[in-house]
């Protein structure tokens, strides 16, 4: 212990914010992990492999995929925005945080009463392969996801000011919306209808989005009431880079969607089979890669801000081939633990073990991609440190192309699993693609888009 400690201590201090923020984040990660477990071991209980089930992960999904998709194009490149910004008058902060929030809570405001006028047309095009009764849960349920994009949009806000301060609290509370479908769901005197679902996100995102920017607030400041405007000298670079950022997070944020479409032609219950399963390699692709690429971003773009741009990319080179060896470790021993996992979760009242088997099945082939995600994702914080968004908008471009065809290939012939598997080769082609860039001493790496 003593000699491990030691070798901590001798490490450069930029490697040990890393590793310490990291440890933080993975901390908190298994404490909501955690909590996300317990919901869904509730929701198995109470509603097993159903149509419940599909009608939820197929409108979470859907409804959840563009919030999510804006919120993490913004904070890949706002995060780096923050960093820089510490040295400024407070004042200037401060203004350009308030223009932030008001163009943020506009953007929230259509995108929710656009989910809710759209619905039944995305029920119509997206959801042809579900039945009557599936889809018309799903109209009752979009009347909490739409709201919720508002929310997500304004907590992502919050958890950047968070992460650029290198504080990392929000990796818990993104646990909140689960707890709180957990007591709903566990409390709820009625059938087996969406009503507890309903409920549970909507409160849970809005307890979650106030909380967040309350913490938010203590720690970076107060910003004052939101307006709308673009008068700080902030506003060009961020649009430019956000703007191509975003297309490469709309084409990433498509293989959610995808998956969802795919699985509603192959059969009932293949949505509820794959929903399962994503959300424990989530767990696993979390407590691993996500915890060391959400702590490496600031530490990085501060080493670019104090003008050590090769020092950032050889400490990002090591973490990565780090990662894909424990990437390698997690794949090996999850193959070997899936179903025991999958029935320790699950395997409880209307989850029968017929269910166990098929969800540890399409588990075990979704495994695969855990080396190449493990190590893509600190690739990923070190491009963005160098604004290297087009470089990055093209990889993730091309990584929805070969997960677009895959998809179409594979699932006729193995099913649910063939979904996984081509998940898989997208990351595997990703790693490829990011190894490929990083490796790579550009002539400069300041002001690349």
């Amino acid at each position: 212990m003593k000699r491990l400690k030691s070798r901590f201590t001798g490490l450069h201090s930029d490697h040990r914010r890393i590793f310490a923020g990291a440890f933080r984040v993975a901390v908190f990660l298994l404490l909501g992990k955690a909590a996300g477990a317990l919901k869904e071991m509730a929701v198995a209980w109470r509603y097993g492999v159903s149509d419940v089930v599909d009608a939820y992960q197929f409108t979470m999904t859907m409804a959840n995929w563009l919030p999510i998709t804006i919120v993490g194009a913004l904070s890949v490149v706002l995060i780096p925005v923050l960093v820089n910004s510490r040295d400024e008058e407070a004042s200037l902060r401060r203004r350009f945080l308030r223009e932030l929030h008001g163009w943020v809570i506009l953007a929230g405001v259509v995108l929710a009463v656009g989910l809710y006028v759209g619905w039944p047309w995305v029920l119509e095009w997206a959801g042809a392969g579900l039945d009557a009764e599936t889809r018309q849960m799903s109209g009752q349920l979009i009347f909490a996801f739409a709201p919720a994009a508002l929310l997500t949009l304004l907590t992502g806000i919050s958890a950047a000011r968070l992460r650029a301060r290198e504080r990392y609290i929000n990796t818990l509370l993104d646990s909140v919306p689960a707890v709180v479908i957990l007591i709903w769901v566990l409390l709820a005197t009625t059938g087996a209808d969406v009503g507890p679902l309903l409920w549970g996100t909507l409160v849970g995102y809005v307890i979650q989005s106030a909380w967040l920017l309350w913490l938010a607030e203590k720690a970076d400041g107060r910003t004052g009431m939101p307006r709308l405007g673009l008068s700080t000298h902030h506003w060009p670079d961020l649009m430019k880079a956000a703007g191509v950022m975003l297309v490469g997070q709309v084409a990433m944020s498509f293989v959610g969607p995808i998956d969802q479409y795919t699985a509603a032609g192959l059969g009932a219950n293949a949505n509820a089979t794959l929903g399962y399963a994503a959300r424990l390699l989530s767990l696993m692709l979390g407590l691993g890669a996500a915890s060391v690429g959400r702590a490496a971003l600031p530490v990085l773009a501060d080493v670019q801000r104090r003008g050590d741009a090769e020092r950032a990319r050889r400490m990002a080179l090591k973490w990565s081939v780090l990662m894909v060896a424990a990437g390698a470790g997690v794949t090996v021993v999850g193959w070997w633990l899936a179903p025991w996992m999958v029935e320790l979760l699950f395997e409880r009242g209307a989850f029968t073990p017929e269910d166990t088997i098929r969800v540890a099945e399409v588990m075990r082939w979704g495994l695969l991609q855990m080396p190449f995600y493990f190590g893509v994702l600190i690739l990923v914080q070190l491009l963005a440190s160098q604004n290297r968004y087009r470089i990055m908008a093209s990889i993730a471009v091309g990584n929805f192309l070969l997960k677009a065809v895959m998809n179409s290939v594979l699932a006729p012939v193995m099913g649910v699993q063939g979904i996984m598997l081509a998940t898989s080769l997208m990351y595997a082609l990703s790693y490829v693609c990011y190894v490929a860039v990083a490796v790579r001493r550009p002539p400069t790496l300041q002001g690349q888009n």
